[in-house]
């Protein structure tokens, strides 16, 4: 953890399951400060308390920042002395950006620009944000908003890298297990309560993976990123109803209702398109995409023979290893909520 020693990290959307989880992770090292920047007072009194009754020798490192990343003052105003930025700030239920796109926007496109601009104003050394699969080849407003907003960070990245500062990668991941307002604590609510669980479409499949997962892939995007890459972790999938079954499996079967595709869902989600891989790095457990750092003066670009300008297939969730469902038993049980859950530990 050397390259955060005495460090301020700060991260914005900081009360949400991924703010939650990097504490795990860096709360008991030699990071100097962990800022939490969010609008939201109640879970940061709650965060605040659990930290002064389970860590009360480093709950001190953390300093709460109440703030909006669509009001620019605030955003600015809690950045002097950051170092680094993990920028988890974000709209990302479907249904509800589908109804209220234009909030999407303000928070996932203009947000995210007012975080960019005042981090390269204070200095900062070093951003990463958070992405979905759903801003590949999008078909919903959530997902939208969010590939407007990948645009936003090369665009930003691009602009610092020429002053020489800040570097601003991005990181994009598929559905992380057990994160708020996810499908799988709806489904032991579900049985919990004696009621039939509800499944959009049993054969729509999606990406699985766990918040370490995803903390680790932010932190290896830290590591080893140039300006403007976008990290992709590869990741098993699944499809819905065998995550039912296993989700049934361990806390018991009280049936399920087909309800039908909810507004602007795919039956089968994208981390990487066919563009993007034609200019990827196979980095072992992680995909580099490497920035476009072409610039608009076209005629400078002459290419002799074929142009390629995509790869044969994307990357997706039903060309990546699908889990049956003892595989998918196996990879929820990697999740604290899960095992808390079967310990009979309310997460109410």
């Amino acid at each position: 953890m050397s390259e955060f020693n005495g460090a301020t990290l700060m991260i914005t959307g900081g009360t949400g399951s991924f703010g939650s989880t990097v504490l795990k992770h860096f709360l008991d090292t030699d990071i100097g400060q962990i800022r939490i920047f969010s609008r939201d007072e109640k879970k940061q009194d709650d965060m605040r308390h659990e930290l002064q009754a389970k860590h009360p020798e480093t709950a001190g490192k953390v300093k709460f920042y109440i703030g909006d990343v669509r009001d620019p003052r605030s955003v600015a105003d809690a950045m002097p002395g950051v170092d680094y930025i993990f920028h988890a700030a974000a709209l990302k239920q479907v249904p509800s950006c589908e109804f209220f796109p234009m909030q999407a926007v303000k928070t996932n496109v203009e947000g995210t620009d007012n975080v960019l601009h005042a981090a390269i104003d204070a200095g900062v050394k070093r951003i990463v944000c958070l992405s979905t699969d759903k801003a590949a080849y999008p078909i919903n407003a959530m997902g939208i908003s969010k590939a407007m907003m990948e645009h936003v960070i090369y665009a930003n990245a691009r602009v610092a890298a020429e002053r020489g500062g800040t570097v601003i990668c991005c990181t994009r991941y598929g559905n992380v297990m057990c994160s708020r307002g996810s499908v799988i604590p709806l489904f032991i609510d579900q049985i919990k309560s004696g009621n039939p669980i509800t499944i959009t479409n049993p054969e729509m499949t999606r990406f699985l993976m766990n918040l370490d997962e995803a903390v680790d892939l932010v932190r290896f995007a830290f590591n080893n990123a140039n300006p403007g890459d976008l990290f992709i972790q590869k990741a098993d999938a699944s499809t819905i109803g065998d995550l039912a079954k296993g989700v049934q499996q361990l806390f018991g079967d009280t049936g399920t209702n087909i309800i039908g595709t909810r507004h602007g869902e795919k039956l089968y989600e994208t981390l990487m398109t066919r563009e993007e891989r034609l200019r990827s790095e196979d980095m072992g457990n992680y995909f580099r995409v490497a920035a476009d750092n072409r610039d608009l003066n076209y005629d400078k670009f002459f290419v002799k023979g074929q142009v390629m300008t995509e790869a044969e297939e994307s990357y997706t969730s039903h060309n990546t290893t699908l889990l049956d469902v003892e595989g998918v038993v196996n990879k929820i049980l990697t999740t604290d909520y899960v095992k808390e859950e079967l310990n009979g530990i309310s997460h109410s």
